[in-house]
């Protein structure tokens, strides 16, 4: 893989190039984030979809099963609990990969917090000042013993 910035050779798994700190997967991210926001949504619609049509083909049923068929109340009512049983089962399918895409999706975001919390740490860290050098022993007593000297001569 190269850098899209200064076009040196980086590693397929590193986030930022090491020649020039460009982010290395921005255009990757970004083109892959629109699809797996809108996943959950098209889920949504599908259940709810299932719901509403899987509950009139079983009315409808059984209502065919009354008046053309002339089915006892018996198999009427086994045949439309096997129908909404099987509605439920599509449901059930249904909201298990919506739960399963959402763990996706957090995962993703706490990993994309966490890049960002320590990209933010190494953008705000500040030198460090260097200390007061601390005066030896043998300056301190020159410093003392200087104006007396002076005197003297």
């Amino acid at each position: 893989m190269y850098c899209s910035s200064c076009g040196a050779a980086i590693a397929q798994s590193a986030s930022y190039c090491n020649h020039c700190g460009a982010k290395a997967s921005a255009t990757e991210s970004a083109r892959g984030a629109q699809p797996a926001e809108q996943f959950p949504e098209s889920l949504v619609w599908a259940i709810v979809t299932v719901f509403i049509v899987g509950l009139g083909c079983t009315i409808g049923l059984m209502a065919m099963m009354k008046q053309l068929l002339d089915f006892s109340n018996h198999w009427i009512l086994s045949i439309s609990l096997l129908s909404f049983l099987l509605t439920i089962i599509v449901e059930g399918v249904l909201i298990s990969l919506l739960w399963r895409q959402k763990k996706v999706l957090k995962s993703e975001q706490e990993a994309r917090r966490l890049d960002e919390r320590a990209t933010r740490e190494l953008d705000e860290a500040r030198p460090h000042a260097l200390p007061e050098p601390v005066p030896s022993v043998t300056e301190t007593a020159t410093r003392i013993f200087e104006p007396s000297l002076r005197e003297r001569k």
